[in-house]
């Protein structure tokens, strides 16, 4: 198990097709995946995996056979998996559960890693401000807004979940998501606030579609890992060492 590692990844949005080619980007992802499975421990998918998911009774959305048929050769390989939700892929139920084996996760995790403490969420609603994004979120995380979309046809409902998805306006360039600012980033200022609690070796999130590993203190660091429209960034601890890796991505020099 020691040269085996832990590897991070988010917001692949498989079925944006208004951001490019979803399937082009699941090929790419599978492509990952059979680069790291030999040497991986675990995974990590910290969130909005999926532009729009929800499940029904019976019906899931159609499409990602690729990703899921691969996650399962892995899961079932003996790979434990873990998925955070995002705010894109916030109505998971059981189905990658009881399908998967996956391990799932809809509040942040804090976990010790080969002695190291880490904070991993996908990172919306985190943070001061932003009252109109928790508002939505609260309402998406209520059981009756579950129920009732629940009762709407699954062809009307993905339907409808893909056009409010597209509407909250992802943009995917090269880091395109500019850094505020120490005193804005509202996942920097959460991170701080639970630093004032305890110490966190890494604090790990997805959401903002930037590929940034910065100190937070001289003990503590922030990532955000970045997102798989073209910048194919993913994070990867090997034994206590943690980088933020680049697939199939040339960057400029």
């Amino acid at each position: 198990m020691d040269d085996k590692k832990i590897y991070f990844a988010s917001d692949f949005h498989l079925g944006s097709d208004h951001f490019g080619n979803s399937l082009e980007r699941e090929k790419r992802i599978i492509r990952w995946l059979d680069h790291i499975k030999n040497d991986a421990a675990e995974l990590y998918l910290v969130g909005d995996i999926f532009e729009f998911w929800f499940e029904y009774k019976r019906a899931v959305p159609k499409g990602f056979v690729r990703l899921l048929g691969k996650l399962a050769e892995i899961s079932d390989s003996g790979i434990p998996i873990h998925y955070l939700t995002g705010n894109h892929d916030i109505w998971l139920k059981t189905y990658f559960q009881e399908e998967l084996n996956f391990k799932v996760y809809f509040e942040p995790v804090i976990r010790d890693i080969n002695g190291l403490k880490f904070y991993i969420a996908h990172g919306d609603g985190l943070g001061p401000g932003d009252f109109g994004g928790k508002f939505v979120n609260s309402i998406m995380k209520n059981g009756i807004a579950k129920w009732l979309f629940g009762k709407i046809h699954p062809d009307l409902g993905i339907k409808l979940g893909y056009y409010f998805s597209h509407k909250s306006g992802v943009k995917s360039k090269r880091n395109g998501e500019l850094y505020h600012g120490d005193d804005k980033e509202l996942l920097v200022l959460h991170s701080k606030s639970v630093l004032e609690k305890e110490h966190v070796d890494f604090f790990i999130f997805g959401h903002r579609h930037m590929a940034l590993d910065m100190k937070l203190t001289e003990t503590s660091r922030y990532v955000n890992l970045g997102d798989w429209f073209d910048i194919n960034s993913y994070g990867e601890l090997d034994g206590k060492n943690f980088e933020l890796k680049y697939f199939e991505q040339e960057l400029p020099v």
